[in-house]
């Protein structure tokens, strides 16, 4: 039986009259990755801070197991310490060894010995990350931690998260990086108006959403677009008939077998799949699910 590392029960809050969070709930299971999205205002942060207990709550419940680590999306260190020395000082106040391979997978090494006021974006990161680990957590939470990385940035991350995953470790990310929340996380949860909107895994998200596909298709010839009944004929775009349907494979049957009826053939097909990205937007911004 799968045990929960995390459970948030109605959770409400509120600053004043201002109603942040409307009772929300989910959980996440042990040694998965979970992301946690929501456009700017959704609620997001403040769930966070619940969780990681730097705001009280108003309302409801919140269940850790494990031990935590925590990487903010906004945090800051004694401008004059050094890198390593952060490192060194976090270790000795959890009474715990520093972990010289995670320093050497996150690149710290590159600027050890550099002044916290003297790194780069990219370079906090990954150092907030570290302390973040310092200790051997259970339960690491992620927030934004690839922003203001490069790619090599990114690649090494996303191989420390997927190593933290591998040593049964969970993993609640915040991100706005759809690509990055596909590639990683096992399921998601979307955070709208203070409200769960979706909770599922990514793959789910266009069974809930019934966005339409677009196909461009370019005969060779004028075709009849009539008789058309799985797809709607929208608009010509440089010699290819744009559609639009909700069923995609029934559309491409039945306008093939239409194809070969007025003996044209079809020389190209492009299909415009609805990204991750829109498809939360759909429901962040358009709908309640």
């Amino acid at each position: 039986m799968t045990t929960n590392s995390i459970e948030v029960n109605q959770l409400k809050k509120s600053y004043g009259k201002n109603d942040v969070l409307h009772g929300i709930s989910f959980e996440v299971k042990q040694g998965e990755i979970f992301g946690f999205l929501g456009v700017n205002g959704a609620g997001k942060t403040t769930t966070l801070s619940c969780i990681e207990g730097i705001v009280n709550y108003t309302q409801g419940d919140i269940k850790i197991n494990g031990k935590v680590g925590v990487q903010l999306q906004v945090s800051s260190l004694p401008a004059n310490i050094k890198c390593l020395e952060a490192i060194h000082f976090f270790a000795k106040w959890q009474k715990a060894k520093v972990d010289t391979n995670l320093i050497d997978r996150l690149g710290i090494n590159e600027f050890k010995k550099n002044q916290y006021k003297d790194c780069s974006t990219g370079q906090k990161r990954r150092l907030h990350l570290a302390i973040a680990l310092i200790g051997n957590p259970d339960i690491v939470i992620l927030d934004e931690p690839t922003a203001g990385l490069d790619v090599e940035g990114r690649y090494a991350l996303h191989e420390e998260i997927r190593s933290l995953k591998k040593q049964g470790k969970t993993i609640l990310l915040a991100s706005h990086d759809m690509a990055e929340v596909e590639e990683l996380c096992d399921r998601i949860a979307i955070l709208k108006d203070g409200e769960i909107a979706f909770m599922g895994n990514p793959q789910e998200l266009s069974k809930v959403v019934q966005k339409s596909t677009n196909m461009q298709i370019r005969f060779n010839g004028e075709f009849d677009i009539n008789n058309i009944h799985k797809s709607k004929y929208c608009d010509m775009n440089n010699k290819y008939y744009v559609f639009q349907t909700e069923d995609l494979t029934d559309a491409i049957l039945e306008i093939g077998m239409l194809a070969k009826n007025q003996s044209k053939h079809i020389q190209d097909i492009k299909i415009d799949v609805p990204t991750l990205e829109q498809q939360f937007m759909a429901i962040a911004k358009e709908k309640s699910v």
